[in-house]
């Protein structure tokens, strides 16, 4: 699961529950810096098992920027509300008209970026209806199902949800990742986390997702299909970014998926699945040089 430096809103920006015509989504909602000509408003869709705090590094430097950004949790992700035990809502359908009605609560036209399973959502929302939006940015989102190793973690999360309840699958996760047990590496478990607050935070997060949504949503990762060919019918401008690294589409696939677009590529070095969260910074330059260059 990806894993934010903060859970805590930076200056300039504030959480809230955006009402839309589909209920209420908790977004964090960043304002443009004091003095700084408005470029824009972006909104940003979180990936599988993530949240809108994947994003909290980043509203900052694009706020500098020129840009209004909101990130949103999804139907039953972490503090959005959503059915327990119904996948029936959250259909791609219905979380890409989720994604419509969040774009007019915000105030269109916006510029829509989604990460992982949120950039598949993001797609499904511009071939439902691209006049919301300036442009589409993908990453780390590929052109269909996730590499089969991913697609086995999905089946297995999806089999212990079956049996387990959420704070047992969580302990179960953290089993696996305790260096102690053999389950995980202290650089990359421990040193990630450190500034949580024992990992609390994510706990706290786990627990806010709903099962449905986890179960519904790990499935059409497992299941999509390629729908590049009918998203490059469509008149906007198209992103492709990505780690050097990525173990849920490989990176050539993303190079071709991008070429396919005749979309702006950009590779964020030493980033691998979450650019967003592993390099912040170099990930927002360059999602503000993109928008740049559409003019709107």
């Amino acid at each position: 699961m990806s894993r934010p430096l903060t859970f805590a809103p930076p200056p300039g920006a504030r959480a809230y529950a955006l009402r839309t015509a589909r209920g209420e989504f908790a977004v964090v909602d960043a304002s443009v810096g004091v003095g700084i000509e408005p470029k824009g408003t972006v909104l940003l869709l979180p990936g599988f098992t993530g949240s809108k705090e994947d994003f909290i590094s980043m509203h900052e430097p694009l706020a500098a920027r020129g840009y209004r950004t909101v990130a949103v949790d999804g139907r039953g992700q972490f503090e959005s509300p959503g059915p327990r035990d119904d996948e029936s809502a959250y259909a791609q359908s219905e979380l890409a008209q989720d994604v419509l009605t969040q774009a007019a609560a915000v105030g269109t036209p916006v510029h829509l970026v989604g990460h992982s399973l949120g950039g598949q959502i993001a797609r499904a929302a511009v071939l439902l209806d691209h006049t919301p939006f300036v442009s589409l940015t993908l990453i780390s989102s590929g052109p269909a199902e996730i590499s089969e190793p991913q697609q086995q973690r999905a089946k297995l999360l999806r089999d212990a949800l079956a049996v387990m309840s959420m704070a047992q699958v969580w302990q179960a996760i953290q089993a696996m990742d305790d260096p102690q047990a053999g389950g995980g590496d202290l650089d990359s478990v421990d040193a990630v986390d450190a500034g949580l607050d024992d990992r609390e935070d994510l706990r706290r997060r786990w627990m806010g997702n709903s099962p449905a949504q986890l179960v519904a949503t790990g499935r059409q990762l497992c299941t999509e299909p390629d729908r590049v060919a009918e998203l490059a019918t469509v008149p906007l401008p198209f992103h492709v970014l990505s780690g050097t690294e990525d173990g849920t589409w490989a990176v050539p696939l993303l190079d071709d998926m991008a070429v396919r677009l005749r979309a702006h590529r950009t590779v964020i070095d030493g980033a691998e699945h979450s650019p967003n969260t592993d390099r912040p910074l170099e990930t927002a330059r360059a999602l503000a040089d993109f928008w740049d260059t559409t003019g709107k």
